[in-house]
């Protein structure tokens, strides 16, 4: 499969270690790079305003999502390609996940924990088979995958859980799983 858009969750804070905005920088220009479109939360602020910042820098396309109430709040980025204002954060989930190939997620705070479970969840529902990368900068996600490890071995999910996505520790690496 060639992809064509990759949908970035992430947050709208930088958070505390540099290698996270450092990775979004990254993710940024490598989407660009490969000729993908990103699809995100049309924010600019945080990690979110930097991966659309390097993405336009680098000439990439750029398509944002973000429902009513967060667009003053967040400081939607309005200069993307394609700005879409949706009424519900359910409809911004969905809107994005429907006009992308791919998710990649990057460190965030529990809307970003949100939009992976949701994703993790259709998928695993074969609502959608498309691929998931947590990008693990810094170890962030490491917590998120021992507990979902654990669901596992507790029998609360079958063992096929922990294929549905993929780990990758850095931009490039994430990337790289993107082309399979």
């Amino acid at each position: 499969m060639t992809f064509r858009s990759v949908c970035v969750y992430c947050g709208s804070r930088d958070g505390a270690d540099p290698a996270f905005a450092s990775a979004a920088n990254d993710l940024g220009e490598g989407i660009a790079a490969r000729g993908w479109r990103l699809v995100y939360g049309a924010g600019d602020v945080g990690l979110m305003g930097r991966v659309a910042r390097r993405v336009q820098a680098a000439g990439g396309d750029t398509f944002g999502v973000i429902p009513q109430h967060l667009l003053n709040r967040e400081v939607g980025k309005r200069d993307l390609a394609r700005f879409v204002v949706t009424e519900t954060m359910h409809e911004r989930k969905k809107v994005m996940l429907m006009n992308a190939d791919a998710v990649v997620v990057l460190p965030g705070g529990a809307g970003t924990l949100d939009e992976f479970f949701e994703v993790l969840t259709w998928r695993q529902l074969g609502l959608h088979d498309k691929p998931i990368v947590l990008l693990n900068v810094a170890g962030y996600w490491d917590g998120l995958t021992a507990v979902l490890e654990g669901i596992v071995a507790r029998r609360f999910a079958e063992p096929s859980l922990t294929s549905l996505y993929a780990t990758a520790p850095d931009a490039g690496a994430a990337l790289s799983l993107l082309k399979g």
